[in-house]
């Protein structure tokens, strides 16, 4: 992919900057793992410190210290669930709040202070215009894993009906830029395959730059449910544009969807799992393993996270023993290392995929 920003290789994995940084872990040492994209969310930047303030500080790019290629996701997914986090609005949002967004947009409430905010399919174009984002994701309908196939038909109509509208008011925006960001189309349907099909037979009528397949992590699908979906999903998906698995990050399900022509990646899991001290290893990068440092089985291990792994951890020579001792002691470093090594797992697995394909 090209964008003003520079060229990325796919298939490829997006960190997730979700507050415009990698939880513990800086611009630079991204690029020297080798990641030439991350993602960014729109929710929590708009929330804070505002799209208007970052843009006065010359964009989300230059705010970050980053100067490579950034996606900026919708911010529906969290709107959707963060905002249940508030029980007094839990129940407004089932009863009252959903039943006008397919004309609207949609309310929701801080997860920060609960003060009320309106999202429309317009504004949150607007938003990712004003932070500078590269790759622009509308705003969709996420319904919840346990949703029954009534509610992802609305979920579908209503995702549609944004797009439209997001659609329109992009080109607006974007006519005269010289650096036009690529738009992509998302397709829900959950884990039924008339629905996949609708949605993206939808979306295609449009110039979009790619496609996301969206619904597939949203937290307690199965796997067999998520690999059904994209199994669905994938024949009728383009070859000339790039196709993006959203919110799917372990390495086995990173495998199983390039299989099937996906180009794309994102996930929370290598720094989330590494603040919490767990790390993927392997010996064959085709199965993974997680191990828990904090076990008391490393408590004397010597030996680095994994053999013949060039991470910067592992290259120091840090040890399991020690890595584990620094996160039950609460010390940053060790949830540092064990991300960095996370991210470079990751990223090592693209690339020799990529060498591979």
């Amino acid at each position: 992919m090209t964008t003003s920003h520079g060229k990325i290789k796919t298939p490829f994995f997006m960190p997730c900057a979700t507050v415009g940084v990698v939880k513990g872990v800086s611009s630079e040492e991204l690029q020297e793992i080798g990641y030439e994209i991350i993602l960014a969310n729109t929710y929590h930047l708009y929330l804070r410190p505002g799209e208007k303030a970052i843009k006065k500080l010359g964009g989300l790019h230059r705010f970050m210290n980053w100067d490579k290629p950034i996606l900026t996701d919708s911010g529906g997914y969290q709107v959707f669930s963060l905002g249940k986090n508030f029980k007094d609005y839990a129940e407004e949002i089932q009863n009252a709040a959903l039943v006008n967004v397919n004309k609207d947009g949609v309310w929701f409430k801080s997860h920060l202070d609960g003060s009320k905010h309106f999202f429309t399919p317009e504004k949150v174009i607007d938003i990712q215009l004003r932070l500078g984002s590269n790759i622009i994701m509308p705003l969709d309908y996420c319904p919840s894993a346990e949703a029954d196939k009534k509610e992802i038909k609305k979920a579908v109509s209503i995702t549609n009906v944004w797009f439209d509208r997001a659609w329109g008011h992009f080109n607006k925006q974007t006519k005269n830029m010289q650096n036009r960001p690529a738009i992509f189309g998302i397709i829900q349907g959950g884990f039924y395959k008339d629905l996949r099909k609708k949605s993206f037979d939808f979306l295609s009528q449009f110039e979009v730059d790619g496609f996301a397949v969206g619904g597939v992590a949203n937290g307690g699908e199965s796997k067999l449910k998520q690999r059904r979906a994209l199994e669905y999903t994938a024949p009728f998906l383009p070859k000339n544009k790039p196709c993006y698995l959203m919110g799917v990050g372990e390495p086995e399900d990173i495998i199983y969807a390039i299989k099937y022509g996906f180009d794309m990646f994102d996930c929370v899991l290598p720094t989330r799992l590494g603040r919490h001290g767990t790390v993927w290893v392997t010996s064959n990068w085709k199965t993974f393993k997680k191990i828990d440092l904090r076990k008391s089985q490393y408590r004397q291990d010597k030996k680095v996270m994994m053999e013949n792994c060039r991470c910067p951890a592992c290259s120091a020579g840090y040890s399991r023993a020690y890595i584990g001792h620094l996160i039950k002691s609460g010390e940053m470093l060790g949830m540092r290392l064990a991300s960095l090594h996370n991210l470079w797992i990751i990223n090592e697995l693209i690339k020799r995929i990529r060498q591979s394909i």
